[in-house]
């Protein structure tokens, strides 16, 4: 990310219209989750847990004592490597994330699941995650709730209810708010997505992501307002960097970028390379696509994109199963042969669950500063017929 950064530095791309670098989120919501405080090392406004000034900020905020805080916590795959370890998780509450699918690993991941002493889901439908519950709570989904969701662009906006849960559903402010009363902490968890957003405009105030500018009734009335918004009679900013960057002097700053290998290569026992990523048909882990028939009927299950001369070498033809194999396992998928990939590469959809998971594969080899797993690249063999 920093040499892409660097690059649309030197470009002179940055600040002015139509130009810049962001990075694509795979959700809706991706970036307004990460102002919220949503990583264990973060807090509201892009604070961190690890910045004294920060923590007493927030503690002031909350009404709390700053030692009641935690520390900055484990990246989400260390977390789910040690589910049902000494020191690791032992009981979880999962909100509508499909993580047997969608981990790196996911064979050891589903394992570490059914070793925890108990293990909630809330979701709308029965997930790959939600088989492994002991409990699984029925959720309002999207269009039953309502909040605010942040774009790429820094835009926030009011996600406005469709219609009521069912019955008997709760949304997800209702389930953390029952949690905090049994917990014995309701004073602080406000319950109306208005008054949670106060309490947003509040933390994040001062910090890189300002919303404390940002009212309810303002973004109602407009088309969104942009963060950091720092007062209510600021227009918000549609464009960062526009005449500073944050820093002292306001400029911009480069970093060197050493170039690092991928963490596995290609050798004699696994000699191409497997790179994972999106099809237009499906979403994320397909708990929502994968039952819808239309979308079913472009997309019905997982495949590998294989280029024509490599498949010739392995006597593979269009539409046979095929077995990959890495050293985290294995996985049965359809050839699908197309001239548009590297000779050396194989590409797997990861929206499929069952014997045709991508993430069966994957490498969970962490970026030492991001922490977050390589999912793009590793070694595979690729064998004709269901070899596993």
């Amino acid at each position: 990310m920093l040499a892409f950064i660097n690059l649309a530095l030197a470009l002179g791309k940055v600040g002015k219209p139509y130009c810049g670098y962001g990075c694509l989120t795979g959700q809706g919501n991706g970036q307004g989750g990460r102002e919220h405080g949503q990583k264990a090392d973060q807090l509201p406004g892009y604070r961190r847990l690890d910045n004294p000034e920060h923590r007493a900020f927030i503690a002031g905020v909350w009404g709390i004592d700053e030692a009641d805080l935690p520390k900055p916590g484990k990246s989400a795959y260390e977390m789910l490597d040690a589910m049902g370890a000494e020191g690791g998780v032992r009981a979880l509450l999962v909100f509508g994330s499909n993580i047997a699918v969608s981990a790196p690993r996911a064979g050891h991941i589903q394992k570490r699941l059914d070793a925890l002493d108990f293990l909630a889901v809330s979701d709308f439908f029965l997930s790959e995650t939600a088989a492994h519950a002991d409990v699984v709570l029925p959720s309002a989904q999207w269009a039953e709730e309502e909040g605010t969701m942040t774009n790429l662009e820094g835009r926030v906006i009011l996600r406005q209810r469709a219609m009521l849960p069912p019955k008997g559903v709760r949304t997800d402010v209702d389930i953390l708010c029952g949690l905090a009363q049994r917990l014995g902490c309701p004073q602080h968890f406000p319950s109306q997505p208005p008054e949670i957003f106060e309490e947003l405009r509040r933390a994040s105030a001062g910090g890189v992501a300002d919303y404390s500018g940002i009212t309810w009734d303002r973004i109602r009335r407009s088309d969104g307002i942009f963060w950091p918004c720092p007062g209510e009679d600021h227009p918000g900013t549609p464009r960062l960097f526009l005449d500073r960057f944050p820093t002292d002097d306001g400029k911009a700053r480069f970093h060197a970028v050493p170039f690092q290998h991928a963490m596995e290569e290609p050798d004699e026992d696994f000699p191409l390379y497997l790179t994972t990523g999106r099809i237009m048909a499906q979403y994320q882990s397909g708990t929502q696509t994968r039952r819808i028939a239309a979308l079913m009927t472009g997309a019905p299950e997982a495949f590998v994109q294989i280029h024509p001369s490599m498949a010739r070498t392995y006597g593979i033809a269009e539409g046979e199963d095929v077995t990959l194999t890495t050293r985290r396992g294995n996985a049965v998928v359809k050839a699908q042969l197309t001239n548009s990939i590297r000779m050396d590469t194989l590409f797997v959809p990861f929206h499929f669950g069952g014997k045709g998971c991508a993430n069966l594969l994957t490498n969970p080899a962490l970026d030492p500063v991001s922490r977050m797993p390589e999912f793009k690249v590793c070694a595979v063999r690729i064998q004709k017929g269901i070899t596993c």
